[in-house]
């Protein structure tokens, strides 16, 4: 699935938004996955039960869209046009990037923007900036 569809991504936005605003009212914790994925990979002992929740976090990332593809139309991507190599290296600079960033797409740009952080709002610009250079460079210069 490749085409926009607006219906569908308001009611994925608005689910992604409504599980932060609960994650945030319930736990008191930004859905920044940068950081609940760092966090979860400290020893249990340093988290004291902050961990569990941060492991089904994860899982649900990866099994939701498993489970919504078995149920619609949605598919995962299975053609990669780049090497393992490259996806392990933008893997990587992403990670870099995120805790130069002090958070990732998700902590600036659902939960920051929402609270109106000035922080996250520059991050968002610089993310939204970044991503079109990307996109630019990859589709008309590198093709």
């Amino acid at each position: 699935m490749t085409e926009f569809t607006p219906i569908s991504a308001f009611i994925g936005g608005s689910l992604i938004g409504l599980s932060a605003l609960m994650l945030m009212y319930l736990l008191g914790r930004v859905a920044g996955c940068s950081g609940i994925l760092s966090s979860a990979l400290k020893p249990f002992s340093l988290l004291k039960g902050d961990w569990s929740w941060r492991v089904f976090f994860i899982i649900g990332l990866i099994v939701g869209p498993v489970f919504v593809s078995s149920l619609s139309e949605f598919s995962l991507p299975t053609d990669y046009t780049f090497s393992s190599t490259v996806i392990l290296l933008g893997g990587l600079l992403v990670g870099i990037g995120a805790a130069l960033g002090g958070g990732c797409t998700s902590g600036h740009g659902i939960c920051g923007m929402g609270r109106i952080s000035k922080r996250s709002i520059v991050a968002t610009a610089v993310f939204m900036v970044a991503a079109i250079i990307t996109v630019f460079v990859t589709n008309h210069v590198l093709a």
